[in-house]
């Protein structure tokens, strides 16, 4: 196993942002748990599309942060870049709504030009509570022994025709909220690519991290291991 773990956060940090902050303290109480010691490298959305593939492939892990964003549009070209490696993702925040979007525009799901996306239903810079409802028995897992109320800046509502296309064909959805919109969901055909519009890392402490970030560490681990094990 390589000594160190490599954790690219793809987005426009800004420190006066309590999610920036929480993301990086997040990945603390996580590498704390888990007894490995993580390196993160915040990176610019313009600058993270002028890599190649091969550049994100030399990280263990891909967080790609919440916003406010400079310019989303830069995340197609992300998105691009980081399914196309087999580097375990990890998505929260506004970048989820981009994501359908770039789903959506790739798999080219909306002919008609229908809104299939709501705007964001959280009015103004402030964070509400959303009910995480597993679905899945790994979300179950997950939320075993963690408090399913989260805290979310960006809450969408997916339409029904959307989802329809969407699950079990290219994403699995793993938790709803209690608006019965999906709140987690996984990427098929990827090793782990996981998506929240909710902020894990704002409830998460030291004393118990959040599941879904020390899942991400962990599977981020598992490919430095795998990476280390092909080299000796």
């Amino acid at each position: 196993m390589s000594e160190v773990l490599k954790i690219a956060i793809i987005g426009d940090y800004n420190f006066t942002y309590n999610a920036h902050h929480a993301t990086n303290l997040s990945l603390d109480h996580a590498s704390d748990f888990l007894e490995t010691e993580v390196n993160y490298y915040w990176i610019k959305i313009n600058e993270a599309i002028q890599h190649k593939r091969v550049y994100f492939e030399q990280f263990d892990g891909i967080w790609i942060a919440p916003g406010p964003f400079l310019n989303h549009f830069f995340l197609n070209g992300v998105y691009k870049l980081v399914l196309e490696s087999n580097v375990p993702v990890f998505l929260t925040g506004e970048g989820y709504k981009y994501f359908f979007e770039y789903l959506i525009s790739t798999h080219q799901l909306n002919p008609y030009g229908e809104k299939l996306i709501s705007d964001n239903l959280i009015e103004g810079n402030q964070f509400e509570r959303v009910t995480i409802y597993p679905k899945t028995k790994d979300a179950e897992k997950l939320y075993e022994n963690c408090n399913n109320t989260e805290l979310s800046s960006s809450r969408f509502s997916l339409y029904p025709q959307l989802t329809d296309q969407l699950n079990g064909y290219l994403i699995d959805i793993e938790a709803t909220n209690q608006f019965d919109d999906p709140e987690i969901v996984t990427l098929k055909n990827h090793p782990f690519f996981m998506a929240c519009s909710f902020c894990p890392q704002i409830s998460s402490t030291r004393d118990l991290p959040h599941p879904l970030i020390y899942t991400f560490l962990k599977m981020a681990r598992e490919l430095s291991d795998s990476k280390f094990s092909q080299l000796v």
